[in-house]
């Protein structure tokens, strides 16, 4: 499956301030081209701040690495001396991406751009953590037989629940029944890749920082992740908070004003009890109009004219509204995304969601900017984050 989606958008480029100078200014280099590449070098350091000879050594070391190349067609000055050949960053080099859901996990190949090229999914046969792993392994090879003469720069991992970043491991995930499981080791040993994991709601917030639009150019962005698991992120200053062992975003559990769904924690009316997508599902099946099993057949029937269907989402876009409105009244960020399937498919869901909020917050809230591949973009922008964040760090091997 190829598709691609057009570029976002330009946003500001951060400018190198960090105690590790060459790796922040390599950063800030990649940055600006993805941004508004192909680029000449002197508008690169136009808008860094960074010297031309320091942009010129950067953007050899990065095509060295097969990051950076020289555009195809050259840019003349006046036709007097050399032309100038702007850079854009590599579309030949491509990274792939995991996200293992609750029924089932998405594999996927993206480009630089984060434009998802192939994805496939993969229908759990069982939840044991070796199996569903060594399955997405089997699944990101048969998407690379395509491109044989290309090998990923690595792969990122997201999974909604518990997942530390820093330690590579879903330390816990209710739903699948994982706990501390070693996802960097087992997917780096099957695939022989650099791995990179994170938790979707993070994944997403960085995908809408280096990719998106609908948080471009906000000091402050809250993302809230609503499927079957229901996660949150929050970025300043284009950094995602994680915390001691990532456990930031861990909503699951705060009280939602005016639910009354039972929890597995006891009590009732949890976030997670009242927007996960197995309540949708449940519901829907209780009122027959659905199997129960997919969310998506929702919204069909709704699509379809089903008025039980078009109820239940407009009820979980309004809860879900509920949820965005406890979040900002704590976070007060500037701008707020959020993936959830009615919001992100209708537009009288997006609205029943802003009803519940004043309309200065209603203002700020926008679906993800990745309604077709969420969950690729999120297996895949945890690796692209690591790359534009420190692009010296991938190897020459991968070359």
């Amino acid at each position: 499956m190829l598709r691609t989606v057009a570029p976002p958008s330009p946003s500001p480029v951060p400018r190198a301030a960090d105690p590790d100078r060459r790796r922040t200014s390599a950063s800030v280099v990649l940055r600006s081209v993805l941004e508004h590449g192909p680029v000449a070098r002197s508008t690169i350091a136009r808008l860094t701040g960074l010297s031309p000879a320091s942009v010129t050594d950067h953007c050899a070391r990065l095509a060295r690495l097969g990051l950076l190349r020289e555009a195809a067609a050259p840019r003349r000055s006046g036709g007097v001396g050399r032309p100038h050949l702007p850079v854009d960053v590599d579309r030949s080099r491509l990274v792939a991406g995991v996200h293992v859901a609750v029924p089932y996990t998405t594999v996927a190949l993206l480009d630089l751009r984060g434009r998802v090229l192939a994805e496939r999914r993969l229908r759990h046969e069982g939840t044991e953590p070796s199996r569903v792993l060594a399955r997405a392994a089997d699944g990101l090879a048969a998407l690379l037989d395509r491109v044989p003469e290309v090998r990923p720069l690595g792969v990122g991992f997201a999974a909604g629940g518990w997942v530390d970043r820093q330690a590579g491991t879903v330390v816990e995930h209710p739903l699948l029944g994982w706990r501390e499981v070693p996802v960097r080791d087992v997917l780096g040993a099957r695939t022989g890749l650099p791995v990179h994991v994170d938790g979707h709601a993070r994944a997403l917030a960085d995908a809408e920082r280096l990719f998106g639009r609908a948080a471009r150019g906000s000091r402050s962005a809250l993302h809230l992740f609503a499927g079957n698991m229901v996660d949150a992120a929050f970025a300043t200053h284009d950094e995602v908070h994680h915390g001691p062992r990532s456990q930031a975003g861990a909503i699951a559990h705060l009280p939602l004003a005016g639910g009354t769904e039972p929890c597995a924690c006891g009590r009732s009316g949890c976030l997670q009890a009242e927007l996960s997508e197995l309540t949708l599902c449940r519901r829907a099946r209780e009122a027959g109009v659905a199997d129960g099993t997919d969310p998506a057949r929702v919204v069909d029937a709704a699509a379809a004219g089903h008025p039980v269907a078009v109820r239940l989402l407009l009820e979980r876009a309004r809860m879900t509204g509920r949820a965005v409105r406890l979040l900002t009244d704590v976070l007060n960020p500037e701008s707020v995304v959020v993936t959830e399937i009615g919001v992100v498919h209708r537009p009288d869901c997006l609205a029943a969601l802003r009803a519940e909020l004043d309309e200065e917050r209603a203002a700020t809230v926008a679906p993800t900017s990745f309604p077709d591949s969420v969950l690729a973009v999120a297996g895949g922008s945890v690796v692209l984050d690591v790359l534009y964040r420190d692009p010296l760090s991938v190897s020459p091997e991968l070359n």
